[in-house]
């Protein structure tokens, strides 16, 4: 039998799913750049740009929450 979720559990698996949604905004951004011809420094500066994005993406729905 499976037991309840922990509320450790639960903040471990928050803090994934937050890490993830910064990642993949970051990444998109970072891919968008790539299919457009950009070089390795406008993707990496897309990356950083797109993860700060991303960052304030989820602090927005985190506060609309």
């Amino acid at each position: 039998m499976v037991s309840p979720t922990s509320e450790e559990e639960k903040r471990e698996a928050m803090a994934r799913l937050k890490a993830t949604i910064v990642v993949l905004v970051g990444a998109s951004a970072g891919l968008i750049t790539l299919s457009g011809g950009g070089s390795l420094v406008q993707i990496g500066v897309a990356v950083v740009v797109g993860s700060v994005v991303g960052t304030a993406l989820l602090a927005y729905v985190l506060r609309i929450l």
